[in-house]
């Protein structure tokens, strides 16, 4: 099952017209390089939870047969269920088997063959992939004793405390459970996955399996990190150019992410930027680490989310610095 049901708010003003799954990312939607993932494996059936803009991931997938799966939806109306929810909903489609659930946002080459196998030597009702928080970045951290998770705790300082200077263990959002699960999971309800039933599962005294890793992994969740990301994908820079776009000589656009339809006039000066669909960047205009779209998109779209980030309208774009 791949979690696709997200609002994306970090991400706006990219995804006024889509969800976070569905952005285009060097050449193809995210969550199809999750599926093709997947796919890798030998995963063949695929469960995709749908809710904010489920028309925009639907496009972007289809029937999942160009990435090697076939998918069904699981669409979350009138409200979005939750982690735990998300799974209540779409148990009809998980059937009676071991399944896993991945988020719809990420970029990974973590080895699921491996983290099966630990699953299934441990006899576990849920296996979750961990990773070293080298960097101490806001995610929750997990405790871990013996191969099993014992607990959650919240975010990371960012100096090691006590003896210890060994990194905290952070969740992927890669999971492996039993559909035992379900006997945790209420009907019809909101609900979020680790108190819903990991915390209730760890104090009955189920075994709840850690598998640790050192693959490379990236979540998308804000719109620097996209940058940044596609970025690593070059080896450290590049610009990527989407499709029927246009960049005219001379100009000076590095380390930028172009998306469909773009055009770049002569003269114009990019650097760090992300450039939505449609967007023409006239003779003489330079932008550095910001995100442009085209500001009818802005100005016709319902509410600016909470959690946005500011931005601006200059002309016939609007502009929001990555920060």
């Amino acid at each position: 099952m791949i979690l696709a049901a997200g609002f994306g708010t970090r991400l706006f003003p990219l995804t006024i017209d889509r969800t976070k799954p569905a952005l285009p990312f060097l050449g193809k939607p995210l969550v199809g390089y999750v599926a093709e993932y997947l796919a890798e494996f030998g995963f063949r059936e695929i469960v995709v939870n749908l809710h904010h803009q489920p028309d925009s991931v639907i496009a972007a997938l289809g029937d999942g047969s160009q990435f090697g799966v076939e998918i069904g939806y699981s669409i979350e109306q009138p409200a979005i269920l939750g982690t735990s929810g998300a799974l209540d909903h779409a148990r009809h489609l998980l059937g009676d088997d071991t399944f896993l659930v991945i988020n719809g946002k990420l970029i990974t080459d973590i080895d699921l063959a491996a983290a099966i196998e630990t699953h299934r030597s441990s006899g576990a009702i849920a296996t979750m992939v961990l990773k070293p928080n080298v960097a101490r970045e806001r995610f929750t951290e997990v405790f871990t004793t013996e191969g099993r998770i014992t607990g959650f705790g919240g975010m990371p300082s960012l100096q090691a405390s006590g003896k210890s200077n060994e990194p905290p263990y952070m969740f992927t959002g890669i999971q492996i459970l039993e559909p035992r699960v379900f006997d945790y999971i209420p009907r019809g309800v909101y609900s979020d996955i680790v108190p819903t039933f990991y915390r209730p599962a760890i104090d009955a005294g189920e075994i709840i399996s850690a598998h640790i890793t050192d693959g490379r992994w990236f979540e998308l969740s804000t719109m620097k990190r996209y940058l940044e990301i596609s970025m690593a994908m070059f080896d450290g820079g590049g610009t990527a150019i989407g499709r029927r776009s246009e960049i005219a000589e001379p100009n000076s656009v590095n380390d930028s992410v172009l998306w469909d339809d773009v055009i770049i006039e002569p003269g114009a000066k990019l650097e760090r930027t992300i450039i939505g669909d449609g967007v023409v960047i006239r003779s003489g205009q330079k932008f550095y680490d910001s995100a442009i779209v085209r500001a009818d998109m802005v100005r016709n779209c319902k509410e600016i989310p909470e959690k946005a980030e500011p931005g601006e309208f200059i002309g016939d774009l609007y502009v929001v610095p990555l920060r």
